[in-house]
Protein backbone atom coordinates (compact mmCIF):
# COMPACT_ATOMS: atom_id res chain seq x y z
CA UNK A 1 0.00 0.00 0.00
CA UNK A 2 1.53 3.34 -1.07
CA UNK A 3 0.99 6.89 0.14
CA UNK A 4 1.75 10.13 -1.69
CA UNK A 5 2.68 12.18 1.39
CA UNK A 6 6.26 12.98 2.30
CA UNK A 7 5.41 12.01 5.90
CA UNK A 8 2.34 10.21 7.24
CA UNK A 9 1.64 8.97 10.75
CA UNK A 10 -1.46 6.93 11.58
CA UNK A 11 -2.44 6.70 15.27
CA UNK A 12 1.18 6.58 16.38
CA UNK A 13 2.06 6.24 20.06
CA UNK A 14 5.41 5.87 21.82
CA UNK A 15 5.63 4.59 25.39
CA UNK A 16 8.71 4.38 27.59
CA UNK A 17 9.27 2.50 30.82
CA UNK A 18 10.46 4.69 33.71
CA UNK A 19 10.94 2.42 36.69
CA UNK A 20 7.56 0.87 37.52
CA UNK A 21 5.57 3.34 35.39
CA UNK A 22 4.91 3.70 31.68
CA UNK A 23 5.31 7.18 30.18
CA UNK A 24 3.38 8.06 27.01
CA UNK A 25 5.73 10.45 25.16
CA UNK A 26 3.53 10.50 22.04
CA UNK A 27 -0.13 9.50 22.11
CA UNK A 28 -2.32 8.48 19.19
CA UNK A 29 -0.82 10.97 16.72
CA UNK A 30 -2.03 11.16 13.13
CA UNK A 31 -0.21 13.61 10.88
CA UNK A 32 0.30 14.12 7.15
CA UNK A 33 2.97 16.35 5.60
CA UNK A 34 2.88 16.97 1.85
CA UNK A 35 6.06 17.01 -0.26
CA UNK A 36 7.62 20.47 -0.18
CA UNK A 37 5.92 21.66 3.00
CA UNK A 38 7.80 23.69 5.61
CA UNK A 39 6.37 22.72 8.99
CA UNK A 40 7.14 24.00 12.49
CA UNK A 41 6.50 21.73 15.49
CA UNK A 42 6.02 23.68 18.71
CA UNK A 43 5.23 22.85 22.32
CA UNK A 44 6.52 23.17 25.87
CA UNK A 45 9.57 21.25 27.07
CA UNK A 46 8.60 17.63 27.64
CA UNK A 47 5.59 17.86 25.33
CA UNK A 48 6.89 15.15 22.99
CA UNK A 49 8.40 17.27 20.18
CA UNK A 50 11.75 15.50 19.97
CA UNK A 51 10.17 12.06 20.34
CA UNK A 52 7.85 12.89 17.44
CA UNK A 53 10.80 14.00 15.30
CA UNK A 54 12.74 10.83 16.18
CA UNK A 55 9.76 8.71 15.12
CA UNK A 56 9.43 10.57 11.82
CA UNK A 57 13.18 10.17 11.26
CA UNK A 58 13.14 6.43 11.93
CA UNK A 59 15.51 6.91 14.86
CA UNK A 60 12.89 5.29 17.08
CA UNK A 61 10.08 2.82 16.46
CA UNK A 62 6.49 3.48 17.51
CA UNK A 63 4.91 1.39 20.25
CA UNK A 64 1.76 1.33 18.13
CA UNK A 65 0.49 2.83 14.89
CA UNK A 66 2.30 3.10 11.58
CA UNK A 67 4.54 5.54 9.71
CA UNK A 68 5.11 6.14 6.00
CA UNK A 69 7.99 8.18 4.59
CA UNK A 70 7.94 9.21 0.92
CA UNK A 71 5.03 6.86 0.28
CA UNK A 72 6.58 3.82 1.90
CA UNK A 73 5.06 2.24 5.01
CA UNK A 74 7.87 1.20 7.34
CA UNK A 75 6.16 -1.21 9.72
CA UNK A 76 7.98 -4.51 9.49
CA UNK A 77 11.23 -3.03 8.18
CA UNK A 78 14.38 -4.50 9.78
CA UNK A 79 17.11 -2.41 11.40
CA UNK A 80 19.50 -2.65 8.45
CA UNK A 81 16.73 -1.66 6.06
CA UNK A 82 15.69 1.27 8.24
CA UNK A 83 19.28 2.47 8.52
CA UNK A 84 19.71 2.43 4.75
CA UNK A 85 16.35 4.11 4.19
CA UNK A 86 17.10 6.80 6.78
CA UNK A 87 20.50 7.51 5.23
CA UNK A 88 19.02 7.95 1.75
CA UNK A 89 15.76 9.72 2.56
CA UNK A 90 16.23 11.93 5.62
CA UNK A 91 18.71 14.59 6.68
CA UNK A 92 19.05 15.55 10.35
CA UNK A 93 20.09 18.86 11.94
CA UNK A 94 20.31 19.11 15.73
CA UNK A 95 20.85 21.86 18.28
CA UNK A 96 24.21 20.25 19.04
CA UNK A 97 26.31 20.16 15.89
CA UNK A 98 27.84 16.67 16.33
CA UNK A 99 30.80 17.44 14.09
CA UNK A 100 33.84 15.18 14.46
CA UNK A 101 36.47 17.48 16.05
CA UNK A 102 39.48 15.80 14.41
CA UNK A 103 38.08 16.02 10.86
CA UNK A 104 38.13 19.07 8.62
CA UNK A 105 34.98 20.79 7.45
CA UNK A 106 35.19 19.00 4.10
CA UNK A 107 35.80 15.63 5.77
CA UNK A 108 32.86 16.11 8.14
CA UNK A 109 30.50 16.80 5.24
CA UNK A 110 31.70 13.82 3.19
CA UNK A 111 31.58 11.46 6.18
CA UNK A 112 28.02 10.12 5.57
CA UNK A 113 28.97 9.12 2.01
CA UNK A 114 31.62 6.74 3.31
CA UNK A 115 28.82 4.44 4.50
CA UNK A 116 27.25 4.38 1.04
CA UNK A 117 30.45 3.66 -0.86
CA UNK A 118 29.82 6.80 -2.92
CA UNK A 119 32.24 9.38 -1.55
CA UNK A 120 31.48 12.60 -3.42
CA UNK A 121 33.87 15.40 -2.59
CA UNK A 122 32.61 17.63 -5.41
CA UNK A 123 29.07 17.42 -3.99
CA UNK A 124 30.43 18.33 -0.54
CA UNK A 125 32.25 21.36 -1.94
CA UNK A 126 29.09 22.44 -3.75
CA UNK A 127 27.03 22.19 -0.56
CA UNK A 128 29.62 24.07 1.45
CA UNK A 129 29.48 26.85 -1.13
CA UNK A 130 25.67 26.82 -0.78
CA UNK A 131 25.91 27.34 2.99
CA UNK A 132 28.67 29.96 2.50
CA UNK A 133 31.38 27.78 4.02
CA UNK A 134 33.39 27.04 0.89
CA UNK A 135 36.25 29.17 2.20
CA UNK A 136 36.65 27.02 5.34
CA UNK A 137 37.14 23.56 3.81
CA UNK A 138 40.34 22.73 5.68
CA UNK A 139 39.38 24.19 9.05
CA UNK A 140 38.58 22.02 12.06
CA UNK A 141 35.28 22.50 13.95
CA UNK A 142 37.13 24.05 16.89
CA UNK A 143 38.20 26.89 14.60
CA UNK A 144 34.61 27.79 13.68
CA UNK A 145 31.89 29.86 15.31
CA UNK A 146 28.60 28.28 16.37
CA UNK A 147 26.81 29.59 13.31
CA UNK A 148 29.53 28.26 11.03
CA UNK A 149 29.39 24.83 12.66
CA UNK A 150 25.63 24.70 12.20
CA UNK A 151 25.98 25.53 8.51
CA UNK A 152 28.52 22.75 8.13
CA UNK A 153 26.11 20.39 9.91
CA UNK A 154 23.37 21.36 7.45
CA UNK A 155 25.67 20.68 4.49
CA UNK A 156 26.47 17.27 5.99
CA UNK A 157 22.73 16.56 6.40
CA UNK A 158 22.22 17.25 2.69
CA UNK A 159 25.17 15.28 1.29
CA UNK A 160 23.05 12.28 0.28
CA UNK A 161 20.40 14.55 -1.31
CA UNK A 162 17.56 13.57 1.07
CA UNK A 163 14.09 14.82 0.10
CA UNK A 164 13.26 15.43 3.79
CA UNK A 165 15.17 17.57 6.30
CA UNK A 166 14.36 17.28 10.02
CA UNK A 167 15.73 19.88 12.42
CA UNK A 168 15.56 19.87 16.22
CA UNK A 169 16.04 23.40 17.66
CA UNK A 170 18.59 24.25 14.94
CA UNK A 171 19.00 27.85 16.12
CA UNK A 172 18.94 27.10 19.86
CA UNK A 173 22.67 27.73 20.35
CA UNK A 174 22.97 30.65 17.93
CA UNK A 175 22.78 34.42 18.22
CA UNK A 176 20.10 36.28 16.28
CA UNK A 177 22.33 37.04 13.27
CA UNK A 178 23.36 33.43 12.77
CA UNK A 179 19.83 32.21 13.50
CA UNK A 180 18.59 34.44 10.67
CA UNK A 181 21.15 32.93 8.27
CA UNK A 182 20.00 29.42 9.17
CA UNK A 183 16.35 30.37 8.69
CA UNK A 184 17.12 31.84 5.27
CA UNK A 185 19.01 28.69 4.34
CA UNK A 186 16.05 26.49 5.30
CA UNK A 187 13.74 28.70 3.24
CA UNK A 188 16.05 28.37 0.24
CA UNK A 189 16.22 24.59 0.60
CA UNK A 190 12.44 24.42 0.94
CA UNK A 191 12.11 26.56 -2.18
CA UNK A 192 14.20 23.94 -3.99
CA UNK A 193 11.62 21.30 -3.04
CA UNK A 194 13.04 19.85 0.20
CA UNK A 195 10.38 19.01 2.78
CA UNK A 196 11.46 20.69 6.04
CA UNK A 197 10.15 19.90 9.53
CA UNK A 198 11.56 22.03 12.35
CA UNK A 199 11.10 21.58 16.10
CA UNK A 200 11.57 25.05 17.54
CA UNK A 201 10.87 27.59 20.26
CA UNK A 202 11.90 30.40 17.89
CA UNK A 203 8.84 32.52 17.01
CA UNK A 204 10.56 33.88 13.90
CA UNK A 205 11.00 30.36 12.50
CA UNK A 206 7.36 29.55 13.26
CA UNK A 207 6.12 32.63 11.40
CA UNK A 208 8.15 31.69 8.32
CA UNK A 209 6.88 28.12 8.03
CA UNK A 210 3.89 27.09 5.90
CA UNK A 211 2.20 25.33 8.81
CA UNK A 212 2.51 24.97 12.56
CA UNK A 213 1.82 21.75 14.46
CA UNK A 214 1.23 22.15 18.20
CA UNK A 215 2.02 19.28 20.55
CA UNK A 216 1.07 19.05 24.21
CA UNK A 217 1.29 16.03 26.48
CA UNK A 218 2.17 13.92 23.44
CA UNK A 219 -0.92 14.88 21.44
CA UNK A 220 -0.99 17.21 18.45
CA UNK A 221 -3.34 19.60 16.72
CA UNK A 222 -2.34 20.90 13.27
Amino acid sequence: MSDNHAIRLEQVSKHYRRGPETVAAVQDVSLAVAPGEHVAVVGHSGSGKTTLLNLIGCLDRPSSGRIAINGRWLDGAGEAELTRFRRESIGFVFQQFFLVPTLTVLENVTLPTLFTGRKDESRARELLDTVEMGHRLKHLPGQLSGGEMQRVAIARALINSPPILLADEPTGNLDSRNAERIMQLFERLNGDGVTVVVVTHNADIVRRCNRTVHIEDGRISA
